[in-house]
């Protein structure tokens, strides 16, 4: 995953090759960031705007230090429809408002005690293996994901859908492999026009969507309303996000090469990653978070610039007022979304594999051992857990699995009552 450095976090990138570069960035994410909004039932403008405008604010704030692109979160989903349904998003929205806040107080705290006591909450064994969940968790979504993954398992699926999904997987991975130049580093953006191209031939492309979409078109924007209800519900995703938020960023540190924790320091980003959560639902987006696809994409392609990032959002901004140029993304088959998610969701999970293998983790010690195992299970076995309206599935409850576990064994060791022998 190091074998490419051809553009550092603050290198010049030249003008002829941020686009493409950006495009990169901008396909990666289109799928899953606009399928949020969707699920929600709100117009996606507003949120390729927000997304734009939270990225470019998350590079502000962390001093162009991190590269990462800010997505629409899923670990609001459940609450936020529950609550949507019974109340109206606009009380969604101002959940997400207070517990961006919330977040933004997190930073403080941070930037007060330091990050010591990650080790405590997230020790290496619960770490590496939350990170690996980022991708693993997502692997399905690559072959029955409807618009955001081919729909090669469902009943309806023939030999055409295989082909587009197989021509831009192998794309993307020869492609990886085997180009040289400036064609290593858009490997994806070349698997993604070239399934597309595969799609169209086999008339699985509809373009009427970009002949019909006026020129100019403006988001949709809305104040927040605020409940104790809805907030109460909406609590429990801050430690979610928080965990979530620092394995993306131990997982991008890894691949940069540099400790993203102390610089530009955790504090920044979290505040950075919050705050854009608290503009966007006041003004009727939904949560943002560092995206798990761009992260992929920079393993892939060794590009790490910061500038090609703020480019992408950029195009996301201009997205929310181009109509043709959001319609035309739009049109792209779940079967070719799939075939590139195929290959970045394996990168980030084998991120945290070799999060594990870095940091040395002995598993001949049972609680390494006992933590890994149960995090994984946790978050691959389909266990669900509710409290109230709240939902705990996936990598949301493997991360408080992984808080309460690891709190719970240094707990243990702190007393004295532990039988193992460092």
């Amino acid at each position: 995953m190091q074998k490419k450095k051809i553009y550092n976090v603050n290198d010049d990138v030249p003008g002829k090759l941020l686009i493409p570069l950006a495009l990169q960035h901008t396909f990666a994410m289109f799928g899953a960031s606009v399928l949020v909004p969707i699920l929600f039932g709100i117009n996606p403008g507003i949120v390729l705007l927000m997304n734009g405008i939270g990225t470019l604010l998350f590079i502000l704030i962390t001093k162009g230090k991190a590269p990462a692109y800010l997505g629409s979160s899923f670990a609001f989903l459940a609450p936020g429809i529950a609550i949507i349904q019974s109340q109206g998003f606009e009380y969604a929205q101002g959940a997400f408002v207070v517990v961006g806040i919330l977040g933004c107080l997190l930073s403080f705290i941070i930037y007060k005690f330091g990050t010591s006591w990650i080790d405590i909450v997230l020790p290496p064994a619960a770490m590496g293996a939350v990170v690996a969940l980022i991708g693993f968790e997502l692997a399905s979504n690559t072959i029955s994901g409807g618009s955001i993954g081919a729909n090669i398992m469902t009943d309806t699926v023939n030999k055409y859908d295989w082909i587009v999904f197989l021509v831009t997987l192998l794309t993307a991975i020869l492609g990886s492999i085997m180009f040289k130049g400036f064609l290593s580093t858009i490997p994806i953006l070349i698997a993604i026009v070239i399934g597309y191209i595969v799609a169209y031939s086999f008339g699985q492309v509809d373009l009427t969507p970009v002949r019909e979409a006026s020129f100019f078109t403006l988001p949709h924007f809305q104040f927040a309303k605020f409940s104790k209800e809805a907030i109460f519900a909406m609590l429990p995703v801050l430690l979610v996000i928080a965990a979530e938020h620092i394995s993306h960023q131990v997982v991008t540190s890894n691949i940069i090469g540099k400790d993203l924790l102390n610089d530009p320091g955790l504090h920044r980003s979290i505040f950075a990653d919050n705050f854009s959560t608290a503009i966007s639902g006041l003004i009727g987006g939904v949560p943002t978070t560092t995206y798990g696809e761009n992260i992929g994409v920079m393993a892939i392609t060794g590009v790490y610039s910061v500038k090609v990032i703020g480019a992408a959002a950029v195009i996301s901004i201009l997205m929310a007022f181009i109509g043709p140029l959001s319609a035309l993304i739009s049109t792209i088959p779940g079967n070719v979304i799939g075939g590139v998610t195929f290959l970045l969701y394996g990168m980030i999970g084998t991120s945290g594999i070799r999060l594990l293998v870095d940091q040395k983790v002995d598993y001949s010690k049972s609680d390494n051992l006992i933590l890994t195992s149960v995090i994984f299970i946790a978050g691959l076995s389909g266990l669900s857990i509710k409290f109230g309206s709240i939902q705990l599935t996936g990598m949301v409850l493997s991360s408080v699995v992984a808080i309460i576990l690891s709190l719970l064994i240094y707990l243990i060791k702190k007393a004295g009552w532990s039988n193992l022998i460092d």
